[in-house]
This record gives structure tokens, sequence and C-alpha cells, in this order.
């Protein structure tokens, strides 16, 4: 059964994971940056300091993901129309989507300076890492702005089945930001230590490098000449603007409603304590990593469905996204055994505080449980965005994460005293919800576009 399963597969398991993977290394470079930060500060800068770094990256990462899902309405629009051979439509798209996502940075960092900085002092966090998170949160804040502009390129570039160019960058840019770092939060070669606010400032010099890059490369590659040649910097047009923000919004909205909820689990943390904060850190971290790893699959098959939609082969459509999700599920289960099999052994990357270590250890054991939720649910949420179905799964999203997954959190760990761990049941509880449902929306959807073809041919 599972080798004729295989064979039916087969040339959609290729294909995919040959757009996957640059996808996933350059998705997991946004990770990497936060990983490295924690590691560098918490072999280096001590606990406290780690805490303010858990405390700045659930708020930031809430910012990080909106700008990302704003910018990702540009990638299924992009692989429809290149399927459909409009590549003119392509550079138009480009030059909408720039101009949005910049005005997006701009005012995601006005939130961030005007807003979170003032709201972080009325947290219930520690007043010790509230002051060492307030520099390092100023320079990310600044970070977005040339994060938004690499990622209105590489969702272009992406869209059109370009991936490796991306994750040649991310990589570079972990390398500069990780040498960076160091330097800057040690002090070496006559610069004074940083601490926490180093790794602030090697992210921003990391980000600014990344988008100069990929924006160059786009534009001098002579495998986009075809697509940029209606390219214009100032061009923007209210029907191509609505048709970006209409898939782009959502998506954001999806990205956040997730990470908002992990956000505000490691704000119900700190009230607990700096150590268990510092915990959640250290586990949220490397869940994180796969979680970004498994959203570079999702991306990928955006990136098929939307091609396939465009050419309306709704049978290859299907038969691409189911591959997706056999993929997503033997690699998160991979990943499940060893957050499960290493729980005692993997907080050592960020720390060598045994108190941290002990309840990192617990949350991984649950971190090994969602494995499988957290993958399938994003990429029942790829596949959907890929026919443009993005409404619904925002409602999804919302009630899995904000109707069960916190409140349900809260109450076990705060009500009933179960701490830490009774916090990320909640979650647990969540992603598990979200995984189901959008499951069922991919196969109601999918099924609906076949038998539309079937009616047509009959």
């Amino acid at each position: 059964m599972l080798h004729a399963l295989y064979q039916k597969y087969k040339p959609y398991y290729s294909d995919n994971l040959r757009l996957a993977m640059p996808i996933v290394v350059s998705q997991l470079g946004h990770t990497l940056v936060h990983l490295a930060d924690s590691v560098i500060v918490g072999h280096f800068a001590g606990t406290v300091q780690l805490a303010a770094v858990s405390l700045v990256n659930s708020l930031f990462m809430l910012i990080l993901v909106i700008g990302m899902g704003i910018a990702y309405g540009l990638t299924p629009l992009i692989a429809q129309e290149n399927g459909r051979k409009n590549y003119e439509e392509c550079g138009r798209l480009l030059s909408n989507s720039l101009i949005i996502n910049i005005l997006t940075s701009v005012l995601l960092y006005l939130f961030v300076h005007l807003g979170t900085l003032l709201v972080i002092d009325h947290l219930g966090q520690s007043p010790e890492v509230v002051a060492y998170a307030k520099p390092y949160l100023g320079y990310l804040g600044i970070s977005i702005i040339p994060l938004m502009i690499f990622q209105t390129f590489k969702q272009f570039a992406e869209g059109l089945g370009f991936t490796k160019q991306a994750m040649f960058v991310s990589i570079w840019g972990n390398l500069i930001n990780i040498i960076l770092g160091i330097i800057f939060v040690k002090g070496m070669f006559g610069i004074a230590p940083m601490g926490v606010k180093g790794v602030g400032l090697s992210t921003l010099i990391d980000r600014t490098l990344m988008a100069i890059v990929m924006t160059a490369y786009v534009l001098k590659s002579k495998y986009f000449k075809l697509y940029i040649h209606s390219f214009k910097l100032l061009f923007i047009d209210k029907i191509r603007s609505l048709k970006i923000v209409k898939i782009g919004a959502p998506v954001a909205l999806q990205y956040s409603f997730e990470i908002s909820a992990f956000s505000g689990a490691a704000i119900l943390i700190g009230t607990i304590g700096a150590i268990e904060q510092a915990a959640h850190q250290v586990a949220i971290n490397l869940a994180s990593v796969t979680y970004m790893m498994a959203s570079g699959i999702a991306s990928a098959a955006t990136i098929k469905t939307a091609n396939n939609f465009g050419k309306r082969n709704f049978q290859d459509l299907r038969s691409s996204a189911i591959a997706s999700y056999h993929v997503i599920l033997l690699f998160m289960s991979a990943t499940a055994i060893l957050f499960i099999a290493a729980n005692h052994l993997l907080p050592y990357i960020y720390t060598e505080d045994q108190a941290v270590i002990g309840i990192a250890a617990q949350l991984l054991i649950i971190a090994g449980f969602f494995q499988l939720f957290d993958g399938t649910q994003v990429v029942g949420l790829g596949v959907l965005r890929g026919i443009g179905d993005v409404n619904i799964p925002t409602v999804i999203t919302f009630v899995a994460y904000w109707v069960i997954g916190i409140p349900l959190g809260y109450l076990l760990g705060i009500v009933l005293r179960l701490g830490v761990n009774g916090i990320w049941y909640g979650l647990t509880f969540g992603l598990l919800t979200a995984s189901f449902l959008l499951f069922f929306r991919f196969q109601k959807r999918t099924k609906v576009l076949n038998s539309q073809v079937h009616l047509h041919k009959n």
C-alpha cells in the first residue's frame, strides 16, 4: 500500500522538494537570526539578558510576520500570472508590491517606536529584563524597513520559481549576523561590550545588506528581463494594489493570530518568572526553527498550487498538494522524535543554567507532540493561498489560537496552576484545531474545483 502511494505521488514529491528546499533555507534564515541572537546572548551575556531577548522576540515576531504576510500577497499572484504567460503583469505587480511593502514597513516601525516601546513597561515583566529589552527592540524596529524590501524581491523571484538566490543571500546574511553579533556583544577589536544591544545592531546591518543584494539581483539578472520590462519604481495602481492586499492582509492576520498566541503565552509566562521565560524562549526558538522550515514547504505548495490554478490544471493541483502533506508529515515526525529524544541536550545550545534547562526539557516534549499539527496547518494555509482562499482560513486561525488555544492555556497554566506546561498544553490544542479544520477546508475546495472541470468537460 505504501509503495503504491509512493509511486502515485513520486513525481510530485521530487517537484515540490526541488522548489521547497531553497525556500526552506531562506525562510529558516529569519528564525536563525533570532536563534543566533539567543545563543550569543545566552552564552556571553547571561540569563537576564536572555530573558530580554525572549521578551523582545515574542513582541517583534508579531511585527515580523505581519510584514512577511503582507509581502506574501505577491507570490501566488506572480505564480498565477506566470502560469497564464502574462509576463508584463508580473512587472506591474512587483511595482505595486514594492510601494505597499515600503509603506507597511514604515508603519510597522512607527508602531514599534511609538507603541511597543511604551507598552513594554506595563506588561508585568521584570524591570531589569525590560531595561535590556528596550534598545534591542529599537534596533529590530528599524530593521523591518530593509527586511521588507528584501521580502518584496524574494517573493517575486520565488513566485517565478527562482528560489536558490534568496537562499544564498540568507546564508551569507546569517553568517555576517553571527560574526558581528559576537564582536558587538563581547566587545572585540576595540569595541566596548554592548550586551544584548549588540545583537540588535548586527541584525540591522545584516538585513540592510540582504535588501541591497536581493534588489540588485532581481533588477540586473537576465532571468527576469522579460518580467521586469514593465516594472516602474513609482508605479502604483488601485486594482493591482487591492489584489495584493486582498491576499496579503489575510495572510498577515493568519500569521499574526498564531504568532501573537505564542507572544501572549510568553507574556503570561513572564508573569510567572524570568527563569520560566528564558526556558520558554529556548523551547519556542527550537520549535520556530522547525516551523519556518515547514513554512518553506508550505510556500512551495502555494507556488505549485497557484501555478496549476493559473493553468486550470486542477487534478495536478490536488495531487501536488497531497504530496506536500505527505512530505510535511514525514519531516515533522522526524523533528518530533529529535525534540523528545534530545530534550535534555538541545537546551545546552542556548544556556548552561540548569534551572532553565530543566524547564525547557519538559517544554520540548510538548513541542514534539505539536510538531505534526504545526506542520500540517501551515501547509493547509499554503495550499489554500495558492487558490486565493484566504478569508475563511483566517477565521479558522483566529478561532484556533485565540478562542481555544490562549484561553485554555490561561485556564490550565494560571488558574489551575500547571504553570508553563499548562500554557503550552493550550497552545498544542489550538494547533490541533487549526490543523484539522484547514485540512477539511482543503478537501472541500479542491474537490469543488475538480468537479467544476468534469462538469465543464461533460
